[in-house]
């Protein structure tokens, strides 16, 4: 099991999480802000915002099933952007069927994890994909 240090803030790693659930959000940061940078959007069209506001996270966390621009939307819009389409996702959703979604995506994620998670497999899946031997799907 990987040991988590506290790096310096200019250190860490900044991830943006996107759902629509302030619980879920408010769980997220209160996880990872330890380790990384956090940065929380409500949807996939609050995430657009933030990322031409010229951040760039390291990694995105997404739900699928959110109103109007919804998880998959979004993914696949940052998959398809000469700019953005090297940066990790990973998908957190309560999604009925959250394999075969991800099968029939046009596009690949890094991990997908059913929602209740479990907060260390969460961080341990995390650490692998931003570990610098980490082999990018």
């Amino acid at each position: 099991m990987p040991v988590f240090a506290n790096p310096s803030p200019s250190d860490k790693k900044r991830i943006l999480i996107v759902d629509d659930e302030p619980s879920i959000l408010k769980l997220l940061n209160f996880i990872l802000s330890p380790i990384y940078q956090v940065f929380t959007v409500t949807s996939g069209y609050n995430a657009h915002l933030w990322l031409e506001e010229g951040n760039m996270p390291d990694l995105i966390i997404s739900d699928m099933n959110m109103p109007h621009f919804d998880g998959q939307s979004f993914m696949k819009s940052i998959k398809i952007s000469g700019f953005y389409r090297d940066i990790p996702l990973v998908i957190l959703s309560a999604a009925e069927d959250l394999q075969m979604i991800v099968k029939e995506m046009p596009f690949t994620v890094e991990a997908f994890l059913p929602k209740p998670f479990n907060p260390e497999v969460l961080k341990n899946k995390i650490s692998e994909i931003l570990s610098e031997d980490y082999v990018q799907h």
